[in-house]
């Protein structure tokens, strides 16, 4: 097994001022054997500073694949895909050969559902709720869903005051676990960084934060994977475009330049 285990995490959105903000939190909590590269797509692909919309998220779809064939090609055990909506997840593991793609929703579901049997998700926006259900529901957890509650904020808003951001985060969650009867509690923006320990400890009930768990989902991945082997499947519904035809249509000709990289190691 490899000593250590080499992790992208990619904030998918042309805008790189989150990106020191994810590595500070990366640095604190990660394994010592892990090394992340914060990574940001290419400004090219617009200056959007969120992705709370369908329209930003088509974006940066081809950017997205383009990062994730690159981070493969340089040998990651494992990518995060840095936002709750799991942007183009699947596309991406189709696409990423060895290394394994993680994301923040499903990550934190799995990880809510070890620890109880309903969950509930709070949101910024009302907005948020549909795609994020939608998402939820394929990924086959849809009963285990008690609600959505909603804060009434933007993405950018939650690192701005932490005083509101955590009070609003916290009545939400009261209401979802009192009147919903959620037994556990997503946090369901990656910006919400930071505030899961003072809903915890108030409510009594797991509060899970996406950006932690996404990346121990990807260190434990990468660390099955070195050990064990366990590497994405490649058969029927997991079978990418092969090599032939990726150099006919002329894919990924060039090498995909980030728009910025974060070592922590």
């Amino acid at each position: 097994m490899k000593d250590t285990l080499k992790i992208m995490y990619l904030n998918p959105i042309g805008f790189e001022a989150y990106d020191a903000f994810f590595a500070g939190m990366i640095k604190e909590n990660k394994f010592p054997n892990t090394e992340v590269h914060v990574t940001s797509l290419h400004p090219s692909v617009g200056q959007m500073d969120n992705l709370e919309y369908r329209t930003y998220n088509a974006l940066i779809a081809s950017d997205l694949i383009k990062a994730t064939r690159q981070a493969a090609k340089e040998g990651f055990d494992a990518l995060i895909i840095g936002c709750f909506y799991d942007p183009h997840l699947l596309d991406a593991r189709e696409i990423s050969g060895d290394m394994i793609v993680v994301a923040p929703c499903q990550s934190s579901i799995e990880i809510a559902l070890k620890l109880s049997n309903r969950f509930s998700v709070i949101i910024g926006q009302k907005k948020w709720e549909h795609e994020m259900q939608t998402t939820i529901k394929e990924y086959g957890y849809g009963e285990h869903l008690a609600s959505f509650r909603d804060v009434n904020m933007n993405v950018c808003e939650f690192q701005k005051d932490h005083d509101v951001t955590a009070n609003n985060l916290f009545e939400a969650a009261q209401k979802a676990v009192e009147e919903d009867f959620a037994e556990s509690i997503i946090l369901g923006c990656t910006c919400e960084f930071g505030f899961y320990q003072h809903i915890q400890k108030k409510l009594k009930v797991p509060v899970i934060d996406p950006s932690l768990a996404a990346l121990k989902q990807a260190e434990q991945a990468a660390m099955l994977k070195n050990k064990y082997d366990w590497k994405p499947s490649r058969k029927w519904s997991c079978e990418p475009p092969s090599e032939t035809d990726i150099e006919q249509f002329g894919l990924f000709s060039e090498a995909y330049q980030f728009g910025n990289r974060i070592i922590v190691a």
